[in-house]
């Protein structure tokens, strides 16, 4: 088992660490935003209270979170690691074919990620630790589950966004993750050796469109209750 621990500490571990978790939280990005566009519909929160609920209180939802919290750790951990090393090296980038890169995304990724860091922190202390460890959510019926009571998170997304303070965070935030995609997403399918002169240029139309449309689609909803809702 040793291989395995001197692969996963080597440079090329590390990086390969870096490309897959990076990819399941693309993936993550995809589900997530699906979920959240929910918070558009005209009905009152029904049916984004709905969908939170089962997110909050599914056993098994419950427990890949945990995977997806370690992910997370492990991949700004790992980032940072390679920037240290890089830095150390006089290199810029994190994937083996990059480091000629002069883009700012590719030159700042380490300062971006932390950037986003900062973000997850405000976004998970205004909701999901006011959700899971607080009473400062009412409480609110819901047809489609018998008028069980469940917590009006729609409701605190709304006061939440209507603070102006809140919504150029989110905006900030959303602009260092686009910048973060725009030269991560098609470095982590590098990394892994996929290159090929045929198919890396569609890979690197997809992380640009996916760059700017996955943040674009987060930016929609608080936008939408600041300036309409």
């Amino acid at each position: 088992m040793s291989w395995i621990t001197n692969f996963l500490t080597s440079s090329l571990g590390k990086k390969l660490i870096m490309s897959l978790t990076g990819l399941f939280l693309i993936v993550f990005l995809v589900v997530h935003l699906a979920g959240n566009l929910q918070l558009l519909y005209d009905d009152n929160g029904v049916a984004f209270n709905t969908y939170a609920h089962f997110m909050g209180e599914n056993e098994l939802i419950q427990f890949l979170s945990f995977g997806l919290y370690a992910f997370i750790l492990l991949h700004i951990i790992q980032g940072l690691v390679i920037w240290v090393l890089n830095r150390r090296a006089r290199g810029v980038g994190y994937a083996v074919s990059n480091r000629k890169s002069n883009s700012f995304a590719s030159r700042q990724m380490a300062l971006l990620g932390l950037l986003i860091f900062f973000f997850l922190a405000v976004h998970m202390g205004d909701f999901w630790y006011k959700v899971k460890f607080t009473d400062q959510l009412t409480m609110v019926p819901i047809e489609g589950l018998d008028g069980e009571l469940v917590k009006d998170l729609h409701a605190r997304v709304s006061t939440a966004f209507s603070e102006w303070w809140i919504v150029v965070i989110y905006l900030l935030g959303l602009l260092a993750l686009s910048l973060h995609l725009w030269h991560g997403f098609q470095s982590a399918f590098q990394t892994l050796g996929l290159n090929h002169k045929k198919y890396t240029p569609v890979i690197k139309t997809l992380g640009r469109l996916y760059a700017v449309l996955i943040p674009l689609g987060f930016a929609t909803i608080p936008l939408y209750f600041y300036f309409i809702k």
